[in-house]
């Protein structure tokens, strides 16, 4: 239909997660009928954030330090170590304000039908990172969804031979859906009543 590098910035934006291809062309002919200055912020905004911005060598947080605000913070109890599946959780969970423990971020959940596996997620790092024995509580806040649920079973059965209480987010998120569309009040709530996850 289109051709040259039109064709190629619909392509390139529909290669983005949840944007299809009638929303890679809206997006593609908005940027044409954009200033050039418009663009050119954009253009910059996105190299900036491919050379700043790297992931917490403790957590896996995004950050454009060595080491993410949360994890620097003395205020955070480092006792309680909650497991979330992409940094987009850890920011829904910090708007509930219920939360003053440390993060684990896992780069996604088990999903054999994808080709991910536990070798392909940071559960080596959280490993490492429990093996220390200062932690006593992990909470585990993987998304409501199949993945979410395999990877909460599987980390819980990982863990036991150690001991921790191990939790898991409780009812108040609806199954299917992911952390961050939930509101703060539901989610606050699904903190509150998390429960003991024992396999």
């Amino acid at each position: 239909m289109y051709e040259g590098a039109v064709a190629n910035l619909i392509d390139e934006l529909g290669r983005l997660p949840g944007i299809g291809p009638k929303s890679a062309q809206r997006i593609a002919f908005h940027l044409l009928s954009s200033d050039s200055a418009d663009v050119q912020r954009l253009v910059g905004a996105l190299v900036e954030v491919k050379e700043r911005v790297r992931f917490c060598a403790i957590c896996g947080n995004v950050s454009e330090e060595a080491e993410c605000r949360i994890c620097r913070d003395e205020r955070r109890n480092p006792a309680v170590i909650c497991v979330v599946e992409e940094p987009k959780d850890v920011v829904a969970i910090e708007k509930t304000r219920e939360f003053r423990g440390r993060y684990h971020v896992l780069g996604g959940a088990i999903s054999p039908i994808e080709g991910v596996g536990p070798e392909e997620l940071r559960i080596r790092e959280l490993m490492a990172r429990l093996a220390d024995g200062g932690i006593t509580e992990l909470i585990i806040a993987t998304d409501p969804n199949l993945e979410g649920e395999a990877t909460a079973t599987y980390l819980a059965r990982l863990v036991k031979p150690m001991g921790l209480k191990v939790t898991r987010l409780a009812s108040g998120l609806p199954v299917g859906g992911d952390l961050e569309y939930a509101d703060e009040v539901t989610l606050g709530r699904a903190f509150e009543g998390r429960r003991l996850l024992d396999v």
